[in-house]
């Protein structure tokens, strides 16, 4: 409860003494192209690879001749909008995204760059980690939307080379009783999952004391707390949305 409390505390420092507008939004655009930018391969290979398994392992288990072969693309993309898409892709960006942040902000704490900017009178928390949560709330509903189309292309690829099912076939099974709702569920939760890892890694990073050897450790605490923390956001989610 201690830890948790000093959080909240964290996150009310956030709006105090914020800074300008227009350097806000500068910062949290250098940010998004950090953010962004660089976990676009990642997530390409991750989803689309997702997406094939997924499909090559429904065909598998799709052995009763009376359930039509579209069913494997209903059901790729049921899963790629509801779970993989959204909670993979945010894990994936937890270890990517989240040490990264984590490691930056303790480096700037143990070379006391962040007693730098206090002395100058400057909200350090406002400056350095607003902008990092702001820019992974615009980022990750971004990725999240490019790893659906990717996934659903990698199990199109992946029937039609396999031979498990047709184009056509697969099409069909993704315009089956699609709910548009399941798109706004998946965007709210990559939003969530934003928040919860880019400000526990965050304050693992800022919070970091003593040497090299501790930023690791806090960026290491930070990918295992945002995992923990997507996870049971996903349940809750579902559970309160659904």
């Amino acid at each position: 409860m201690k830890t948790f409390g000093a959080f909240l505390l964290f996150l009310s420092n956030l709006v105090k003494r914020g800074e300008s507008p227009r350097i806000l939004f500068n910062r949290t655009i250098d940010e998004a192209i950090i953010i962004g930018i660089d976990s676009i391969f990642i997530v390409a290979v991750v989803s689309t690879f997702i997406g094939a398994v997924t499909c090559v392992q429904i065909s598998y288990n799709l052995t009763n001749a009376l359930i039509p072969r579209s069913t494997i693309g209903f059901m790729v993309r049921e899963m790629t909008i509801l779970e993989l898409a959204p909670t993979i892709t945010s894990i994936v960006l937890a270890g990517k995204v989240g040490s990264s942040i984590a490691g930056g902000l303790g480096t700037m704490r143990i070379t006391e760059q962040v007693d730098a900017l206090e002395v100058m009178g400057i909200n350090s928390t406002s400056y350095l980690v607003t902008p990092k949560i702001l820019a992974a709330l615009l980022v990750f509903p971004m990725l999240v939307i490019v790893s659906m189309f990717l996934s659903i292309l990698g199990g199109y690829l992946a029937g039609s080379l396999s031979g498990a099912l047709s184009g056509q076939e697969y099409i069909t099974g993704l315009r089956t009783d699609f709910i548009p709702y399941n798109i706004t569920f998946a965007l709210i939760k990559s939003v969530v999952f934003a928040f919860l890892i880019s400000s526990i890694s965050s304050y693992q990073g800022y919070f970091t004391q003593g040497g090299a050897l501790e930023v690791g450790r806090a960026s290491t605490k930070a990918v295992t707390n945002s995992v923990i923390a997507v996870l049971i956001a996903d349940f809750l989610c579902a559970q309160i949305l659904l």
